[in-house]
């Protein structure tokens, strides 16, 4: 199963773009953003699930360079 996480920018609070993992990312992790750039995860927030539902929200947060 795969998980699809939200990448925000610990800067603005926006998010930058949606990625999927083959497995629960490390909070250490490093990755490519569609922008080439190269960061490396901040935090990770895992959400409650909705009642009923299976899927959780994932937020992964990075500081890019600009």
């Amino acid at each position: 199963m795969s998980i699809t996480a939200t990448i925000m920018n610990t800067k603005t609070g926006q998010p930058l773009q949606k990625v999927t993992f083959g497995r629960m990312p490390k909070p250490w992790a490093s990755f490519n953003l569609a922008s080439g750039e190269l960061v490396t995860a901040e935090r990770v927030n895992i959400g409650k699930p909705a009642p009923g539902k299976f899927s959780a929200t994932v937020e992964i947060w990075v500081s890019p360079k600009d």
